[in-house]
């Protein structure tokens, strides 16, 4: 039997793919040799309207270009003279006074893609190259992620961010469930059926038998060590808010994972934007609040990075249905207690100078930041984890 019709044909498939074998040295290291330092991405899937939510409520070209859906003056949440927080925002407005949100605005990339699929396949290779297979954190495991360094997503799936050459992350809702699935019977007659050796070859078995003997003991240990550690019922009952409790029992445990990802679906606001974006935002800060506040009680909110991006921004007029189309420079969130640019980052463009889709042009691209974060925040080489050298920003 070949192995990958055998994987295909279990109903173990699924987990499989998702527990990486060298989880397993998890279990004899000591995370105080590792420091407690993590990255928490959030992504706003769909393409997040910046020009409101970060709001320039003295420009006129903004008011003239959205006539049905511009943010009024008066409903914003006012940073300067300039530039407002969507009302929705309020919880992160409190970030912002206390000095813990860094608003970068203008980030891209060079000959911006429109299309979902595309634009998120850049942000999560961290590169433009369509042949690239990997993502950044995946090539982050890759040449960082023996004995301590991890990722995991919060989800039933791994997205291409996480997935290296050699070490993939790791996707559960939460360690309890992924334990449970590995504890079940056919996992068991599984294992007894490996070890018969009927059918198998001996590359297959041994394959096979690593996997699934790893992915258990890697399981037991994020369940044993997360079990006692309670979780805060402060959360909103949204799928980010559910998602981020999970990281946080994750971080409060001691867990030794470096970097956790967790999304918010439902920003392609085509049609009746306004509505839509207020709910998801709302459901975006709220979370992040309770989220932050959790870290906080338990202090350990001085060793978290938090990182919001969208795949794109979209287009300065509206369209006809009440709505935006596909556009390309965005804002990124950076949340965090260690900040040393704390408030807007940099200016938005004027508007005046657009692209030629009328889509606001890229100041920085993205990759500056995760340069940043791989170089300052995760101490590692960011030139070998994105095989380019990128200048570092000073947020951090």
């Amino acid at each position: 039997m070949e192995r990958r019709k055998f994987i295909k044909n279990t109903v173990l498939a699924s987990s499989l793919t998702l527990v990486p074998s060298f989880l397993k040295a998890f279990e004899t290291i000591d995370i105080k040799s590792i420091g407690y330092k993590r990255l928490v991405i959030v992504q706003l899937t769909g393409g997040n309207d910046g020009l409101n939510t970060i709001i320039p409520y003295r420009n006129d070209i903004y008011y003239r270009s959205r006539p049905k859906i511009a943010i009024k003056k008066n409903e914003t949440l006012r940073l300067n003279d300039e530039l407002g927080f969507h009302k929705s925002l309020r919880p992160l407005k409190h970030l912002y006074d206390s000095g813990d949100l860094c608003i970068i605005n203008n980030v891209g990339y060079p000959n911006p893609k429109r299309s979902h699929f595309k634009s998120s396949d850049i942000w999560h290779t961290g590169t433009t190259n369509k042949k690239e297979q990997t993502g950044w954190l995946g090539r982050y495991l890759d040449n960082y992620g023996q004995n301590a360094h991890t990722a995991m997503q919060i989800d039933e799936s791994l997205s291409l961010a996480l997935k290296g050459k050699f070490k993939n992350g790791i996707a559960t809702k939460n360690a309890t469930e992924l334990y449970r699935s590995l504890q079940e019977s056919d996992f068991n007659t599984i294992l007894a059926y490996q070890n018969s050796q009927q059918h198998l070859n001996e590359h297959n078995l041994g394959y096979l038998y690593r996997t699934m003997i790893d992915g258990k003991s890697s399981a037991r240990y994020l369940y044993e060590t997360t079990k006692g550690t309670s979780i805060s019922k402060d959360y909103p009952k949204n799928a980010l808010g559910n998602q981020l409790s999970t990281v946080a029992q994750f971080i409060n445990s001691r867990v030794a994972t470096k970097v956790f990802y967790t999304s918010l679906s439902g920003f392609d606001t085509h049609s009746n934007q306004n509505a839509k974006q207020d709910r998801l935002l709302a459901n975006y800060a709220d979370s992040i609040s309770a989220f932050v506040k959790d870290l906080k009680k338990q202090n350990n909110f001085k060793d978290t990075l938090i990182l919001t991006f969208s795949e794109f921004g979209r287009r300065v007029s509206q369209n006809y249905s009440k709505g935006t189309d596909h556009g390309a420079a965005n804002n990124v969130f950076i949340i965090g207690d260690q900040l040393k640019k704390q408030g807007l980052y940099n200016n938005l463009t004027t508007l005046q100078d657009l692209d030629n889709n009328g889509d606001i042009k890229y100041e920085i691209d993205f990759r500056t930041i995760y340069a940043t974060i791989l170089d300052k925040w995760l101490n590692v080489n960011d030139q070998k984890v994105l095989d380019k050298s990128f200048s570092k920003l000073d947020f951090i």
